[in-house]
């Protein structure tokens, strides 16, 4: 490994720790003014908001409703729609959902996953009328059920005036339909836009706190295809005003998520998120609030409907326009490689083995065989720069501390054998994008979810071998021995590379070759297992790789081209390349700019 090897890997690990300081989820730190236990203030006071009218006597209720009076008492049923992968439960008290069973799924504790409960979610529906704002889902309802697939609430409020919401829900999938007739109201209107407000606090599903409140958001879709998001590691109340009318607005968990979504548009979109300290069991407070037009509650062309589903990739595709950005696939470049590489082999080895154990395996062998051109390059220009070490050694021997002295003559030497330095890194570098978008595939895909492989039991969350009793400053209170693996063999690796290029690395850049494995073990023991699973075969398969092209390399083949490349470039009549041209012009601009300075120390002298 030369000084552009060794810089290369250097500048990917710097670039890495930036990445995962800047753009990687971390945990909120605890509140500690907070109480132990959460209130959920705003829920609660939504549902004591919807008994103040039942207690009330009738003649005050007429009083501050009129004709809407008949609606705010009454019995509260439950009623269900159910497919193969959801059970909705819907409640007349409200005309609105109450409870949401994702029957595919369980939590990390192996039961129901009950995506929202009547405790932990709470919606309001308000119009504007001249009796003042009117929540339609404090209102009782009489229910018509006319199929496993559709419920109808209705209010009537007198013979020629009703309210009426109607939910259907297909026979798979995870959206619900949603309409919403108020045609019958007219003049009782006073604007023609109704205010929807949903607040959650979100569940725990996963073993792993700090990971669940570092990816628990609101995202918001704007009619531009712009997304909008609250910092999902603030540890401060965030509020979002969108910019633009949305499509679509969710309340998005790691692993799942709850929406509401439209063909049309949402108007005045605010979203909210409150951190929860340290202890509750609650993840976070999310909430929402949109305008959206009474007309397009009640059409078909706007297809209002809630999502109550996984953040699956393929199936939020197929949800809405820009719904599949609620998986997080990291940004730019990082969300490509995922999207139209990493995802695509994954879901064909998928079809090979239902042991997620080893198709992260053959990912890894898919990947590595796709890289492999750039590691054989790499290695042959290092190679290259080993056969000219006696040349190097002389010029260091030669010019003794003058740095700047040895560079010219080694950029130089480089351009007499015709090697160019910049492809012993370049190709460590065009692997970086691979290399970081891995740090996304993994702790999102949720088909990792649950899959257990040796000693881990669950591959999208770290493995454990030992639980400690205490927590070491940035590593955890956990030993992950998918981590110890990643990290002894990539030490292993680097003592492997820097035995290979013992006499020309120093021993600075050896020392910071050993250093970053260890620095990486403490970032990444609390990550995706399924992560550093892959990253420990990747670097058994890289050391596999290196021998063999070690063995099938001739360095005295290497050697005689270099030589040969030394006479053709003697030829004073030999065309220049570009690169050639590019570095006698670099090495001019050098010496033209010592030559000022000692000119200068000798004027000033």
């Amino acid at each position: 490994m030369d000084k552009n090897q060794v810089a290369g890997i250097v500048l990917i690990s710097l670039m890495l720790m930036a990445y995962l300081v800047w753009f990687s989820p971390e945990p909120p730190k605890p509140d500690p003014k907070a109480s132990p236990t959460t209130a959920p203030t705003k829920i609660e006071a939504k549902i004591q908001e919807a008994n103040v009218l039942a207690n009330l006597p009738d003649s005050v209720v007429k009083q501050r409703l009129g004709k809407f009076a008949a609606a705010a008492k009454g019995e509260a049923k439950e009623l269900t729609l159910e497919n193969a992968d959801v059970k909705i439960v819907l409640s007349t008290q409200g005309g609105r959902v109450t409870r949401v069973l994702l029957k595919n799924y369980v939590t990390f504790e192996k039961k129901p996953l009950v995506l929202i409960d009547e405790q932990s979610s709470k919606t309001s529906l308000t119009i504007q009328t001249n009796q003042g704002p009117l929540d339609l889902h404090s209102f009782y309802y009489q229910a018509t059920q006319t199929s496993d697939s559709s419920i109808t609430f209705r209010i009537n409020l007198d013979s020629a005036t009703f309210i009426e919401q109607r939910y259907t829900l297909p026979k798979t999938g995870f959206e619900l339909g949603y309409r919403a007739d108020l045609s019958s109201l007219g003049a009782e209107l006073k604007t023609k836009q109704a205010t929807f407000v949903w607040t959650d606090l979100v569940k725990k599903q996963e073993k792993d706190m700090p990971t669940l409140r570092a990816s628990t958001t609101v995202n918001v879709f704007q009619n531009n295809d712009e997304l909008e998001s609250i910092s999902e590691t603030s540890q401060d109340p965030e509020v979002l005003k969108a910019d633009f009318p949305a499509k679509w607005v969710a309340l998005k968990q790691k692993f799942f998520n709850t929406a509401i979504i439209t063909n049309g548009t949402f108007t005045n979109v605010r979203a909210a998120t409150q951190p929860e300290p340290e202890g509750s069991p609650v993840v976070k407070q999310l909430e929402m609030s949109l305008e959206v037009a009474v007309a397009d509650l009640n059409d078909d062309r706007q297809r209002i409907r809630f999502y109550y589903g996984p953040n699956d990739f393929r199936i939020a595709e197929l949800v809405a326009p820009g719904f599949e950005k609620n998986v997080y696939l990291g940004w730019a470049v990082f969300n490509v490689v995922n999207r139209y590489l990493i995802i695509p082999i994954f879901e064909l080895l998928e079809k090979v083995s239902t042991n997620y154990g080893i198709i992260i395996f053959l990912l890894v062998l898919v990947v590595k065989t796709f890289l492999f051109p750039l590691v054989y390059r790499s290695y042959m220009s290092m190679a290259k720069t080993r056969v000219l070490k006696p040349e190097i050694d002389a010029i260091k021997l030669k010019h003794g501390d003058d740095m700047q002295a040895v560079q010219q003559e080694q950029m130089k030497l480089y351009q007499q054998f015709g090697v160019n330095p910049l492809l012993g890194c370049i190709p460590v570098l065009l692997q970086l994008p691979v290399l970081l978008a891995m740090f996304n595939f993994f702790p999102n895909a949720i088909e990792l979810r649950q899959k257990v492989f040796l000693w881990a039991d669950d591959l999208s969350s770290y493995d454990s071998v030992l639980d400690l009793s205490f927590s070491i400053p940035f590593y955890g209170d956990h030993v992950s021995m998918f981590t110890i693996l990643m990290t002894l063999s990539t030490i292993a690796y680097t003592y492997y590379n820097n035995q290979l290029q013992a006499a020309t690395v120093d021993k600075t850049m050896q020392t910071v070759s050993y250093l970053m494995p260890v620095v990486f073990m403490f970032v990444l023991n609390s990550f995706s297992s399924g992560l550093t699973y892959y990253y420990f075969v990747s670097n058994i398969i890289t050391i596999v790789q290196q021998l063999a092209i070690r063995r099938f390399v001739d360095e005295g083949k290497i050697r005689q081209q270099l030589d040969d490349n030394h006479r053709k470039n003697s030829d004073p009549n030999k065309k220049k390349s570009t690169f050639q041209q590019r570095l006698e012009q670099a090495l001019k601009t050098q010496d033209d700019t010592k030559t000022a300075k000692n000119a200068d120390k000798n004027r000033k002298k």
